[in-house]
């Protein structure tokens, strides 16, 4: 067995709530609450989950663009949460973010070339001509015109300035990209070509990503396994086919009974959930979807269910276990 790329166990996020005059803590948002994946060299992940779920926080978790409660990450074998300075610096080089707005996540104030050859020049990698030679085949490589590189942010499209974020995050030679939600802002006939250029990158270059969404059509697409997140914790986390043609959880059930049918004459039972989603400050004792699930049963309300299953497949359910 290869060590994985990619290492996360029992990772937490708990930020406080502050009350009162003096501020004190008096409850805590629970947005990531014990998650545990492993992510191979030049494989992609997808992580799935309503609005709220905690997937944002968990990619900026692994990136240490937020500091954790409690848990561990590790990356190339090494220990990230015990790295600070210099020895962080370095390692960042290899992990990436695409945001997940293509508008605001570009200065307005820069040129594309300094964009996307701002990461070569803090990791002192090129500068002078070297440099405007390596980000002119950045953009040729993402699919933009050499006079690209002149030109400022608000003269290009969404699926344009998304690509430029694209090229800054690959500039720096990265081992994992975290793709935080990399098309929601783009129309539909746009993230079609984005997705298939982040599969022509990792199949050229070898890159490993964390893909964060919540259209599941996207994820199917581009992951060769998902996880389904539900009020910070993995319910369910399987191969990509086998989570697409034989869900267990019944929250994986009802997200894939809202994908649209692309067929006029196929049927699909749709699987309304009641209720909202419970807070995450304070989630329900014992499975945190059981206030929701039609199938829940005595032990789902009092006994939180471990996530447990084979390498290939595994659920967090009393009822449908793999």
């Amino acid at each position: 067995m290869t060590t994985p790329l990619l290492e996360v166990r029992d990772l937490r996020k708990h930020f406080p709530v502050r009350d009162g005059l003096l501020r004190r803590e008096t409850a805590a948002v629970r947005a990531v609450d014990g998650v545990s994946f492993d992510l191979a060299e030049g494989e992609t992940l997808g992580i799935v989950g309503e609005s709220g779920c905690g997937k944002t926080t968990l990619g900026r978790l692994v990136l240490r663009l937020i500091e954790p409660s409690t848990g561990t990450i590790r990356f190339a074998g090494s220990d990230l949460l015990g790295l600070s300075g210099d020895a962080l610096r370095r390692q960042r080089r290899e992990m990436q973010l695409i945001f997940q707005d293509p508008f605001g996540s570009l200065n307005p104030r820069m040129r594309v070339g300094a964009i996307v050859g701002e990461g070569l020049e803090v990791h002192g990698l090129a500068r002078g001509a070297a440099l405007r030679t390596r980000v002119l085949r950045l953009l040729e490589r993402v699919g933009l015109r050499a006079d690209a590189y002149d030109r400022y942010p608000h003269e290009f499209s969404g699926g344009q300035r998304q690509r430029i974020g694209i090229a800054r995050a690959l500039a720096v030679e990265p081992r994992l990209i975290v793709a935080d939600e990399p098309v929601s802002a783009l129309d539909v006939s746009i993230q079609a070509q984005i997705v298939n250029l982040l599969q022509d990158l990792q199949d050229e270059l070898g890159i490993a990503y964390l893909f964060i969404a919540h259209d599941l059509r996207i994820v199917e697409h581009i992951s060769r396994r998902v996880a389904i997140m539900y009020l910070g914790r993995i319910v369910e986390m399987a191969d990509s086919r086998a989570l697409y043609t034989s869900p267990h959880h019944p929250y994986t059930r009802a997200l894939l009974s809202a994908v649209p049918e692309l067929r006029p004459d196929a049927r699909r039972e749709r699987i309304a959930l009641p209720g909202e989603v419970p807070s995450p400050i304070h989630p329900p004792a014992g499975c945190r979807f059981h206030p929701r699930c039609a199938f829940a049963e005595a032990r789902c309300r009092s006994e939180e269910p471990a996530l447990q299953g084979g390498a290939d497949h595994q659920v967090a359910c009393h009822v449908f276990p793999v």
